[in-house]
């Protein structure tokens, strides 16, 4: 009897399995088909999502929502009522670490502190005002334990003069003199080659970099503007 009676719990246990396994891939197979009359040539990462019916998709970094009948697709942030936490921010953070992380401190120009307390990522654009007061006190940030990492964000976007700027920054001989040079204005002779600047750039907009400076926090938490040194220094050492 007992024998009967396991054989067929695992029996049952089988068949729920299955069919869950069937849903996944239903699921897998409408959201894919879906998304691929928007998204051609783009392979989405599926994956549960904390609401019921509805998947959390990655395009690249980008993050949205998608019905698992692929009817719907939602942008925006996902709230947990009772807890109260933006979870789409939470995972957000999560994907721009990851993102950096696959980008690799090889395609950055990097300010360290001599005793790193944190590590910052900012976007930054050769002719902001701000992007230019922040470099000024790179001195205080560092002194603060703070790693700045720079990455290009040029707003004026392909072969403009900031563009022209960011490559010329990037293939000198010293990047982080010709860093302080061109954002002090001085003009600084073209230079050409290999550059990640176009790579950087496109990260931005897929990250939600919308201005310069913007500051990838070493939680992945992203900050739009210029912060001071010590005001930085504290909400990092808040978010540890």
């Amino acid at each position: 009897m007992n024998k009967r009676i396991t054989g067929l719990c695992l029996l049952l246990a089988g068949a729920c399995f299955i069919n869950v396994s069937v849903a996944a891939d239903k699921t897998q197979e409408n959201i894919t088909k879906s998304l691929s009359r928007i998204f051609p040539d783009v392979t989405p990462t599926i994956s549960p999502s904390p609401m019921e019916g509805v998947s959390e998709v990655l395009i690249g970094p980008r993050l949205m929502y998608v019905s698992n009948d692929g009817k719907y697709l939602l942008q925006g942030s996902l709230i947990d009522l009772n807890t109260r936490m933006d979870i789409s921010e939470e995972r957000r953070n999560e994907i721009r670490l990851d993102a950096l992380n696959e980008l690799g401190e090889d395609k950055m120009i990097v300010f360290p502190a001599k005793q790193q307390k944190h590590v910052i990522t900012v976007f930054t654009d050769i002719d902001c005002g701000y992007c230019r007061k922040l470099h000024a006190e790179m001195d205080k940030y560092n002194d603060e334990g703070i790693t700045v990492r720079y990455l290009m964000f040029p707003r004026a976007g392909v072969d403009s003069p900031s563009w022209k700027k960011a490559v010329t920054v990037w293939c000198s001989k010293d990047q982080q003199d010709a860093m302080t040079r061109s954002k002090n204005g001085e003009s600084l002779p073209n230079q050409e080659c290999d550059n990640p600047v176009k790579e950087e750039y496109e990260l931005g907009q897929l990250i939600g970099v919308r201005g310069t400076p913007a500051i990838v926090m070493d939680d992945g938490g992203m900050l739009p503007g210029y912060v001071p040194a010590a005001r930085l220094a504290k909400a990092l050492a808040a978010g540890s």
